[in-house]
């Protein structure tokens, strides 16, 4: 069902998702999956319709602003594209210094004194040895944009979206607040620990994972859904990314990953269709035929590496692959096919 108000009736730009209900939406993936593409895109999706969502950046790679084509973005909320049929995305790249200052000012009152303090350089002294209070930061400062409400009462963001941490370190980066909980007994510190980990252990929350139809992008993938399941945190979808057509029918497939083309047909066809003028069409047909052939391997490869995926139960969405790069009109593509598939 897809989102109403009080009176029951449907919001402006409600519609049907496998999400109905999220509204952060983290993104992960191996190195090299497009992860960075994909969050952008979700972002796109979630905001058709006239909704505002917002897409955080935490790893301090400015990677929101290439993908969009925009000078490197400051740390403030700030508007950067328009969704299709109505609808803002607004922007954040999250700097850990900063968002300790906010901390300081939300729990003590001291932004000047925390400002003091990172001139002589002890917020970074803080943040460096113990690693794991700068990812407390920066999922507290998306948390916080997931709870805030605006003027009216309303949601200051229908959606935020979590450009995360690579495949390998996401559940070390979301469990992290567990580990300060238990670190820290009372306090401040202790209360916003525990605030984090509601939202994120909640099922106003879902993890989306981003691979390739490929060997180890899919293992990492396999870990990262199994290691979610264990640590208690939700699992969401899986964008498998840079989908190829096949391009062939299934029985032109499988004789050429049996090696079983007829080469001589092949050069026969190329001379019909005015295609090997000038060349030598037999050498030009066992090119064609080997090259067939690898692509016919590689599409084996890939129905294998989709089957493991499905043992996971979790909703999958293809995206294809981009032929003339991931520009902008590229990420407005990919946003209309995530809410084909209903991923948005």
């Amino acid at each position: 069902m897809g989102e109403r108000d009080q009176t029951g009736r449907a919001r402006p730009g409600a519609r049907d998702t496998d999400w109905d209900g999220v509204r952060l939406h983290i993104v992960s993936g191996k190195g090299g999956t497009g992860k960075t593409t994909v969050a952008a895109a979700l972002a796109l999706a979630l905001a058709a319709g006239g909704r505002k969502v917002l897409l955080v950046e935490v790893e301090g790679r400015q990677g929101i602003a290439q993908v969009f084509d925009l000078p490197p973005l400051p740390y403030e909320e700030r508007k950067i594209a328009v969704a299709p049929d109505g609808g803002d995305v607004y922007a954040l790249a999250i700097d850990p210094e900063e968002a300790m200052l906010d901390y300081l000012e939300m729990f003590y009152g001291m932004k000047r004194m925390g400002k003091a303090l990172t001139k002589m350089g002890v917020v970074d002294f803080a943040t460096t040895i113990a690693p794991g209070l700068r990812d407390v930061l920066v999922t507290g400062k998306t948390s916080e944009a997931v709870r805030r409400r605006d003027r009216s009462g309303g949601r200051a963001y229908d959606a935020v979206v979590m450009d995360a941490p690579p495949t390998g370190r996401i559940v070390r980066f979301l469990n992290v607040t567990q580990e300060v909980v238990g670190l820290a007994r009372m306090g401040p510190v202790k209360n916003h620990a525990e605030l984090v980990r509601g939202v994120l252990a909640s099922p106003e929350t879902a993890v989306h994972f981003v691979t390739l139809l490929e060997e180890m992008p899919v293992q990492e993938t396999l870990d990262g859904i199994a290691e979610l399941r264990e640590a208690g945190l939700p699992v969401g979808g899986v964008f498998v990314n840079m989908v190829r057509a096949e391009g062939l029918p299934g029985p032109a497939l499988d004789a050429a990953y049996d090696g079983r083309l007829d080469q001589a047909e092949i050069a026969l066809g190329l001379k019909a269709a005015g295609l090997a003028d000038g060349v030598d069409a037999s050498a030009f047909a066992k090119a064609l035929a080997q090259e067939v052939g690898e692509h016919a391997r590689r599409a084996e490869l890939e129905k294998r590496e989709r089957a493991e995926l499905e043992t996971t139960l979790v909703p999958q969405y293809d995206l294809p692959l981009l032929t003339e790069g991931a520009d902008l009109a590229g990420l407005y593509e990919l946003a209309e096919t995530m809410r084909a598939q209903g991923a948005a």
